[in-house]
């Protein structure tokens, strides 16, 4: 039967499933691998005293049988070794998937800011900026300009007058007694 109208899952709940199923099979892995260690012991235990006995036949065929047992350990610990190798990629694809969908999202702002700023409409408003500047510079010199010379005016009327009655007051007129 389809799933036409099954909802798709999102990477977030992908992650969280897949780390479940992994924490899951390695719990059973590590399971595994206690009681084979478990079993380890008592087959050493079970060599030493067939050993005493001194039946060697018995003692061989066990000690095959704890080879093949710590192979299979050493098996599974790769098997856990592998789970989590699985579990760690995922993680790190999940990663990557966010990094990706926080750059589409970059991408899009970055799109219609470009739209905002058309390359035309920023030379345009900034040729205007530096022509309007340009008039105000103008205009700020030619108040100063204004400002200065009636400044040096005032000075140069003050000056005159100063001269003016210096030299007046050389000769030993006084101004304001003939007036």
């Amino acid at each position: 039967m389809l799933k036409i109208f099954k909802k798709k899952t999102s990477p977030k709940d992908a992650l969280r499933t897949s780390k479940r199923e992994m924490a899951v099979a390695t719990r059973g892995v590590e399971r595994e691998i206690a009681s084979l260690q478990l079993e380890e012991k008592k087959l050493v235990a079970e060599i030493k005293k067939t050993a005493k006995t001194g039946n060697e036949a018995a003692t061989r065929i066990l000690a095959r049988q704890l080879v093949r047992l710590r192979q299979q350990i050493t098996n599974l610990q790769g098997s856990r070794a592998q789970i989590r190798g699985v579990a760690t990629h995922t993680q790190a694809l999940y990663a990557s998937t966010s990094i990706s969908t926080g750059m589409k999202g970059a991408t899009k702002a970055m799109v219609a800011m470009n739209k905002q700023m058309a390359p035309a409409k920023q030379a345009k408003v900034i040729k205007e900026f530096q022509k309007q500047s340009a008039q105000m510079d103008m205009t700020i010199e030619m108040m100063s300009e204004a400002i200065d010379e009636t400044l040096d005016k005032d000075e140069a009327e003050e000056e005159t007058e100063e001269l003016t009655n210096q030299v007046l007051d050389e000769i030993g007129v006084d101004i304001a007694s003939q007036v």
